[in-house]
């Protein structure tokens, strides 16, 4: 997929020692937003921004450990060996001449035939990790202005971390000018480093800088036009963020002492076999319990008391992702832990004040956004025709954040239709669910229309199960209960029948299901609902049933 975008020259940095001015490029393509403030809470936007980087820089994929340092000493020393080895036998001493001859013969031409390759992959190295690795970690994040905020988005290297960091306007001590919208910005690593310079005693400004779409033609020579070709995995990531928030969830407190506990507990040790999750163990009125596997360490939580309905017990996985947070623990108020359930997603909302930072992670790492969990599928998948759904957003749009009840009622619609049309938004990248305040924003991933069709049937599960409903291969029955829908469907698929079992709230997400395929047997819900269980609600959506 790709993307082009232009800047007004480079994002820059004017430090001195009473004053540090941060001008951030934005895409000149894209319609006019802008921001100009002065900031008053220097020190926790400078650890909330570096705590963003982290989340950029992340990537915890294993990779293979480097050998080509070793090759080349074996290749350096093999003659040496050699030699060695034939003056030890003194009946190949006579030929030891000839060999060493062919073989200084054979290198000089090795090195003049690949010495060019060798010193061109030396230079390219040099410069990817150098220079162009960190630019490509800290490339185009999306920085979208509010009438009440402004906030930065990110996405991990390994596509299964996300970060969300939000700043309301008493961060600044003055707001000059602004212009509500969403944009991608030229920001670098140089960029970073003068972060860790923002001090108390200097004043600090905040420039998302306007001038950049005044486009004049004695000034077209600072405009930088890039042409990325961005994986359809990235946008997709950032598409499942947006479902996998409005999905529901366990909500529990974290003081920041017991993250500092989380953290200590993870540094202190390293894990050489599985199992490695935390265990949250939750009872209402009594102390969150965490228990770290393998080792079987349990953590008592004694300031974080849990006010859920029942008992429960979540593990999660990808627990090293956690210690991006360190860095918030000594400004942190409060953490707010939401959890889609065992091997589910999970989000960690730091309070800091008139910031806050959200912290998103997927199942595990490898189960990354895009490919794997496919939450876009459990999301509400009521039917609204298109005029409704223009007039859901249009409504957004006027005061630019919302909760869908206000939404309702403003518009007079119904609740659940209000909760599709908003979904089918986020799944199209055009609003975001803010996790801090409970309220739906506008946030327009791209300056295009997403090529939504492409994206939506990336997975062959839901693509399967429209030519089920296409070919008339679902019957539906409707059980109406108190917290919602029961469906028990049929599916013919081929040879086989699989009888399913859906339960859907009144916000019409699916939060139960059980099917007798074998994708259902082995993953259960965690990679997504099958085609069947997909295919009887679709069925249901459509008033099939």
């Amino acid at each position: 997929m790709q993307f082009q975008y232009k800047y007004s020259g480079n994002s820059s940095v004017a430090s001195s020692t009473s004053q540090t001015s941060m001008s951030f490029a934005p895409d000149t393509l894209r319609s006019p937003t802008f921001f100009r403030g002065t900031l008053g809470k220097k020190l926790s936007f400078r650890e909330a921004i570096s705590a963003l980087h982290a989340v950029v820089i992340s990537d915890l994929r294993w990779r293979p450990k480097d050998r080509e340092a070793y090759k080349a000493w074996a290749a350096e020393h093999e003659q040496e060996y050699l030699q060695n080895l034939l003056a030890e036998n003194e009946t190949v001493r006579a030929k030891s001449e000839r060999i060493q001859a062919e073989l200084r013969d054979i290198n000089r031409q090795s090195h003049r035939v690949m010495g060019p390759f060798h010193k061109a992959r030396q230079q390219y190295f040099s410069y990817i990790y150098k220079r162009d690795r960190d630019a490509w970690f800290v490339l185009d994040p999306v920085i979208t202005v509010h009438p009440d905020e402004v906030f930065f988005e990110c996405f991990s290297q390994d596509e299964s971390s996300y970060g969300r960091l939000g700043c309301s306007y008493e961060v600044f001590d003055k707001i000059e000018e602004f212009s509500c919208g969403t944009t991608n910005v030229d920001y670098s690593d140089a960029l970073y480093q003068e972060f860790q310079k923002i001090r108390n005693y200097k004043r600090t400004d905040l420039v998302v800088d306007p001038g950049g779409f005044a486009v004049e033609t004695e000034r077209e020579e600072a405009f930088k036009e890039l042409k990325i070709d961005l994986p359809d995995s990235w946008v997709r990531g950032f598409l499942q963020v947006s479902s996998a928030m409005t999905l529901p969830s366990v909500e529990l407190d974290l003081h920041p002492m017991d993250i500092y506990n989380l953290c200590f507990i993870l540094r202190r040790k390293l894990e050489k076999t599985g199992p490695r999750s935390i265990r949250f163990q939750l009872r209402p009125g009594e102390p969150i319990q965490l228990v770290f596997e393998p080792w079987n360490t349990h953590l008592t939580c004694p300031r974080s008391i849990y006010h859920g309905p029942e008992a429960t017990e979540i593990r999660i996985w990808g627990r090293r992702r956690l210690l991006i947070l360190e860095r918030l623990i000594p400004i942190a108020q409060r953490f707010k832990v939401r959890l889609l359930g065992t091997g589910l997603p999970s989000f960690f909302i730091a309070d800091l004040g008139h910031l806050n930072f959200t912290l998103g992670l997927s199942g595990w790492t490898k189960n990354d956004w895009s490919r794997a969990g496919q939450f876009d599928l459990l999301a509400p998948r009521a039917q609204v025709d298109l005029y409704t759904k223009s007039q859901v957003f249009n409504a957004l749009r006027e005061t630019w954040s919302a909760t869908a009840d206000e939404l309702a009622q403003k518009l007079q619609l119904d609740r659940a239709i209000v909760k599709g049309a908003l979904s089918a938004y986020a799944q199209a990248g055009r609003v975001i669910y803010d996790l801090n305040k409970d309220v739906y924003r506008v946030r327009e991933l791209s300056r295009e229309p997403l090529p939504f069709e492409n994206l939506r049937f990336a997975n062959e599960r839901e693509a399967q199960a429209q030519r089920l409903l296409q070919q008339n291969a679902v019957k539906v029955r409707a059980i109406h209960t108190e917290t919602g829908i029961l469906l028990k469907g049929e599916v013919r698929d081929g040879n086989q029948t699989y009888y399913t079992e859906l339960t859907i709230d009144r916000d019409q997400r699916l939060v139960a299901a059980t099917c007798q395929c074998r994708f259902y047997v082995k993953n259960k819900l965690y990679q997504g609902p099958c085609e069947h269980i997909l295919a009887t609600r679709l069925c249901y959506a459509q008033g099939g049933a």
